[in-house]
């Protein structure tokens, strides 16, 4: 059994460049059909990661009992040597589980953390086969295998799952980073546009219909608050949600929370164009921290709080889209104080879009929705509330974009298409009242269940975007107690917005 052991020790070393070979050459280039249903695409993700990791998984697994079998079996040495390996297992598995994610792989990379393995297992081969004397191979065998270990490619750290779909058209991956919580990268097309990648998926870029996105998700948080001193930013992401936040002159203090560390670092360097170089703004303060955390545990309250999570099917995202999480940001503003939140309609299912409108709703029953729509069609939205009755001067947003000092907002806003305050509030899309039959079976997301991060998985493949928003239209009003203004000027508003909904 010795024996056995020694060569399942060799074969786990041969199965860890396997792995990491299909990693890089296979997987990479099998396309995923975004229109399957949902247990085909679950039986084909099966079978792909069953392709890369099982053979190790089997072999590691093997290991253990042929390690028991191979003790020696007279009576008095039994039960102290498999009491020792019992104990030896434990402790490695521990050892194994802290050092692997959170040392080896943000220190060196999952590459040289794959050769460390094949070395382990390759000196436990040796050391179980050969004589002593010739354990001089350990090194040599260790280093054979390690040899063919690829780095892991950088398409498949940007696409994730969807890499072999972007093969052929993704650009250049300028940038790869193997994080503490999460890997990172960076892409550039070859018409310019910046991608920024968390999660195995695009999560923020200079896409037009992104940066429109991102800068409303910012100024909203800033323009509709009487005075917005501090505001904290959840998810640093691109950093052009927090730049928008920043160039406003009201502002004072920006606090992003944002939970993987390489991320700031990463947009200080590619996104400072867009972004207003928020990393470097003396108004910004950087905390690497759980969202979750910075909101609940801490005293400070804020003006204004705006947050923009990976998508809710992530692991962990869907806490950000909790009763309680809405709640304790309630908690954490000032009187007057705004909640801005991202939600997005591509990839995304009915259920679990009305199950992130609904809980935040639950909690601010007079929010308001704005949408990124053009020429009538929204990917995604923002939605709105408010510590306390909310009502926007519109006249008074209108005449503070045409002060001198807020020139730098104005601009901001204009790269993307929003001209004036007018064209800012047409994007009103609804709210509790007009949305309530639509809202009658959505399912409040808790922290008990986080029944949001399931209905968001099952449907990840869901292109229907476009048919959501306009089944939201056809209940849209006009707000009559929410803008107050001239006449002149309301009348304009309500005809802005009548006619996107057609």
């Amino acid at each position: 059994m010795r024996r056995a052991f020694g060569i399942c020790q060799a074969l786990s070393a041969a199965a860890i460049v396997w792995s990491a070979i299909v990693l890089d050459n296979v997987l990479p280039y099998l396309n995923v059909r975004t229109n399957a249903d949902m247990w085909s695409s679950f039986w084909f993700d099966i079978g792909r990661a069953a392709w890369a990791v099982l053979p190790a998984s089997v072999l590691w697994g093997a290991s253990f009992p042929l390690a028991l079998a191979s003790l020696p079996t007279t009576k008095r040495r039994i039960s102290g040597s498999v009491g020792v390996l019992y104990a030896s297992n434990t402790a490695g598995a521990i050892v194994g589980a802290i050092t692997a994610p959170l040392i080896l792989v943000p220190a060196i990379g999952s590459q040289r953390a794959q050769q460390v393995m094949i070395g382990a297992a390759a000196g436990a081969a040796v050391l179980t086969l050969l004589p002593r004397r010739r354990w001089f191979i350990v090194p040599v065998l260790a280093a054979a295998c390690a040899w063919f270990v690829p780095a892991v490619p950088g398409l498949l750290i940007a696409y994730g799952r969807y890499a072999g779909n972007w093969a052929s058209h993704a650009g250049d991956v300028v940038y790869v980073g193997e994080g503490l919580n999460s890997s990172v990268a960076v892409s550039r097309t070859s018409d310019g546009v910046f991608n920024y990648h968390n999660a195995g998926k695009v999560q923020a870029s200079t896409e037009p219909q992104d940066m429109r996105l991102q800068r409303m998700l910012g100024h909203l948080t800033t323009l509709l608050v009487a005075r917005p001193r501090s505001v904290l930013v959840i998810g640093c992401g691109a950093g052009v949600t927090a730049g928008a936040v920043t160039i406003d002159p009201a502002v004072e203090r920006v606090t992003i929370a944002e939970i993987e560390p390489l991320v700031p670092k990463v947009v200080a360097s590619y996104f400072r164009s867009v972004d207003h170089d928020v990393i470097r703004n003396p108004k910004v303060r950087v905390v690497i921290d759980d969202a979750r955390h910075v909101v609940t545990a801490g005293t400070e309250k804020f003006d204004a709080i705006t947050s923009d999570p990976l998508d809710p099917w992530v692991k962990g995202a869907a806490a950000l889209y909790t009763k309680e999480f809405f709640q304790a940001a309630r908690d954490h503003l000032n009187p007057g104080g705004v909640l801005t939140v991202f939600v997005q309609l591509y990839h995304a299912s009915p259920d679990a879009v009305k199950s992130e409108i609904g809980t935040f709703f639950d909690v601010f029953p007079d929010g308001v929705i704005w949408a990124n729509a053009v020429y009538g069609q929204a990917f995604d939205m923002v939605l709105y509330g408010q510590a306390g009755p909310s009502e926007i001067d519109v006249d008074g947003l209108d005449w503070r974009l045409k002060q001198p000092q807020y020139a730098e907002v104005s601009r901001s806003l204009g790269e993307v298409g929003i001209a004036s305050a007018e064209d800012l509030l047409s994007t009103y899309s609804g709210r509790l009242r007009d949305l309530q039959p639509w809202l009658l079976d959505a399912a409040i997301n808790r922290d008990r269940n986080l029944r949001l991060q399931y209905l968001a998985g099952l449907d990840v493949d869901a292109q229907q975007g476009i048919r959501l928003f306009g089944e939201m239209l056809q209940y849209r009003r006009f707000p009559e107690d929410l803008f107050v203004g001239s006449d002149a000027r309301l009348w304009s508003l309500r005809n802005a917005i009548e006619q996107a909904k057609e």
